[in-house]
Order: C-alpha cells, then structure tokens, then sequence
C-alpha cells in the first residue's frame, strides 16, 4: 500500500522525535475518531528496529494509547451509540450483533482488535458501549486485544528487523486469525473444564 506506506513514513519522521508519547497520541487518533490503517503498527515496528531496548515502552504507550481512543468511542456509544447503529444497520442486523454480545461478551471485542483492516474494529468498539459491555470487561478485552497485537509486533521487528515487517504486512491476517483462534479455543477448554467441575461437585 504505496499511500499507507508514504503517511507512514511522512508521521516516522514526525513523531520520532517524541518517541512513544507520540505512537501514544498517534493510538489515540487512530482508535478514536480519525483511522490510519496499519499506520500505528508500521511506526511501531520500524522505531522498535530503531532502538530495540525501548520496544517494551513503544508497545505499551501505543496499547495505552489504544485503550484511551477505544475509550472514547466506548463513551459514545454509552450516550448515543444506538441511534447510530440504527442509521448504519437494519433491524435485524442490529439484533444480530447485540445477540453476539449477549452470548460472546468480552470475545467479541477481543477478536475483532486483534485482525487488521478492513475489520470494522470500531463498530465493534460502540456496539460494545450500546449494549452495555461493563466498563471494566471492556477496558480489560481491549487490553488484551491490542496488548497482544501491538506486543508481538514489537517482538518480531526486534527479532527479524526489517524482514518483520514485510512478513507482518503480507501475513497479517493469517496472523490475527491464528491468535484469535488460540484465544477462542483457550476460552473453551476453560468452560468446559469449569463445567466438568460444576458436575463433579453436584454429584
């Protein structure tokens, strides 16, 4: 993506001077109200390879940062987010996703911020304000959701340098999905482990 690529190294040379305070700020925009596509994981990447010993900074400023746009959005969706939706969503359509909600929970916020555009993340984000995802649940699933993303990228551009990142472009899908697999399948072995358990003690 030759315009991606271009905002991405036009913002590099922007932002490189405030180092992770300024991925943080860029997160916030781009979880919030303004989107830059892969923008915040190119830069993440390419200042990790930059300085490896401030990768751990750079990915948790850029999660914080996450976390704060998401936030926002989240509100919005509190206040508002309904009237919205329905503007964007038939009815039926509308019921689907709050059934998603109501069975999947924290997953379905979870999922979604771990797989690279196109995915609607921020749909996802004031769905989970409209229909009522607590507070904390929510905090702690984008949290999870981008902590692993923004983590593993910076893992990889410290371990393979430039070579990551065109490994992560190319496969980035495959790679959300994988780990959005992992995660799905974890939750359930826990619930069938902690059903089996309920069994065990009432019988």
């Amino acid at each position: 993506m030759p315009i991606v690529e271009a905002v991405a190294a036009w913002l590099r040379e922007t932002l490189l001077p405030y180092g992770g305070i300024g991925l943080m700020l860029l997160a916030i925009c781009d979880s919030s109200f303004l989107s830059l596509p892969e923008v915040n994981d190119l830069l993440l990447m390419t200042f990790s390879i930059d300085n490896p010993g401030g990768m751990i900074e750079y990915a948790a400023l850029t999660t914080f940062g996450s976390l704060i746009g998401c936030s926002l959005l989240y509100s919005v969706g509190r206040k508002g987010g309904e009237a919205f939706l329905r503007r964007r969503f038939a009815n039926d359509r509308l019921l689907k996703i709050q059934k998603w909600y109501q069975r999947y929970g924290v997953l379905a916020v979870i999922i979604p911020s771990l797989l690279p555009p196109p995915t609607p993340f921020k749909i996802f984000v004031l769905s989970a304000g409209t229909f009522g995802i607590s507070w904390p649940k929510f905090l702690g699933a984008v949290a999870v959701g981008r902590g692993i993303r923004y983590f593993s990228e910076g893992f990889l551009a410290v371990t393979y340098g430039e070579a990551a990142i065109q490994l992560v472009q190319q496969n980035f899908g495959r790679i959300g999905m994988a780990i959005a697999a992992v995660i799905v399948l974890s939750v359930v072995i826990f619930i069938y482990i902690k059903k089996n358990r309920m069994r065990s003690l009432e019988a």
